[in-house]
């Protein structure tokens, strides 16, 4: 049995960080499905950014939609959603056969609305309604400004991966949030099933400390952040008020390890998948580290739901000098400007490709 099998079967959803034309047309997400167990999808703009500017996939259709006068946003959400249409088709018996639990695709709203509210919640509920299609989840990041947004949201119907959540205070947020938007459903006699995952960052951990701390502290702090973020997540969906909706028909909203390639080219290809295995949960891996994990056998230990180990790790790198809470929203910030980034270079590149083209 593979290791993909075993970590289906523990009770964990594997989910493919990657979307491209050619993944969806030559077979190969479906391979993955069959073969690995993956049972998700998960896109962003710098994944978006990459698959338009280093192939030739998307070349015809930029030369129409340009040609008929689209450019910009407008174009690429066409783009986007034709991709994402295609992935959710491929997922939906999963999404089906789960009663919504799993076979979900995701797609973000505009970076650039990162710190706006209203803006933030008319885009999510117009993408939702133009993808037609229920196992789409519209990812608003856990932003100061986001989590309002995530609970109106929610209350309106509309399945959202809170994503760029990087700490244990943050994911609190973002599930109260989810929470909120869930009980005035309930309170207003509407359906409560409305999925949802909140999505916690952890390679970018190691990688903000890799220069600063002893080489003993290594590779140790998104684990450390995960380990304490999965004991508040299990008491949160054990508490009597998560009970009281899900006596009420809601679903949990589960907690997703996102960002779990490995950066350290010292350590192991699988370093976050052996260490982040848990039920209850997603793991959403690039595609290099879902081919590595299929090359296992055993999976390790699961984490464990109670992380005094975990305190400890975090005690030491408070020693080292690590603010643990800055850093976290520096992170925030950061990987809010880094889509920000990604956002103006796929913009730009669709621009370059649609002029070209148009003349072609």
């Amino acid at each position: 049995m593979t290791a993909t099998k075993k970590l289906h079967d523990l009770g964990q959803s594997l989910w493919l960080d990657n979307i491209t034309r050619d993944l969806l047309s030559n077979g190969a997400l479906g391979r993955y499905i069959q073969e690995f167990s993956v049972t998700g999808l998960t896109s962003n703009p710098t994944i978006f950014e990459r698959a338009i500017n280093n192939s030739h996939d998307y070349d015809d259709a930029i030369r129409q939609k340009s040609k008929e006068g689209k450019s910009g946003e407008a174009l690429f959400f066409e783009l986007a959603l034709e991709d994402l249409r295609h992935a959710a088709d491929l997922f939906r018996p999963i999404h089906d056969e789960t009663n919504g639990v799993d076979g979900w695709v995701s797609l973000e709203v505009s970076p650039l609305l990162a710190h706006d509210t209203a803006g933030t919640l008319a885009a999510a509920k117009e993408l939702y309604t133009r993808a037609e299609r229920p196992n789409l989840f519209i990812k608003i990041p856990g932003t100061q400004e986001g989590l309002p947004a995530i609970e109106e949201a929610i209350f309106a119907g509309v399945p959202i991966n809170v994503t760029l959540l990087f700490s244990r205070a943050q994911y609190a947020a973002a599930a109260e949030a989810y929470l909120r938007g869930i009980e005035r459903r309930i309170t207003a006699g509407l359906n409560p099933k409305v999925g949802s995952v909140a999505s916690l960052f952890i390679s970018r951990w190691d990688v903000a400390v890799k220069d600063k701390v002893p080489q003993a502290l290594r590779n140790q702090l998104g684990i450390a952040v995960a380990g304490q973020t999965y004991e508040t997540y299990r008491s949160l969906i054990e508490s009597p008020r998560w009970q009281r909706i899900f006596n009420a028909g809601a679903g949990r909203q589960r907690l997703l390890w996102a960002s779990t390639g490995t950066k350290d080219p010292e350590a192991s290809d699988i370093l976050y998948i052996h260490a982040l295995a848990a039920p209850f949960t997603v793991n959403t891996m690039p595609e290099a580290t879902l081919n590595a994990l299929a090359d296992h056998v055993d999976i390790g230990q699961t984490l464990p739901v109670h992380a005094r180990y975990y305190d400890e790790v975090l005690a030491n790198f408070a020693k080292a000098g690590i603010d643990v809470d800055a850093l976290g929203a520096q992170l925030q910030e950061e990987g809010a400007k880094s889509f920000v980034t990604s956002w103006k270079k796929l913009l730009a590149s669709i621009a370059s490709k649609g002029e070209t083209l148009k003349a072609s």
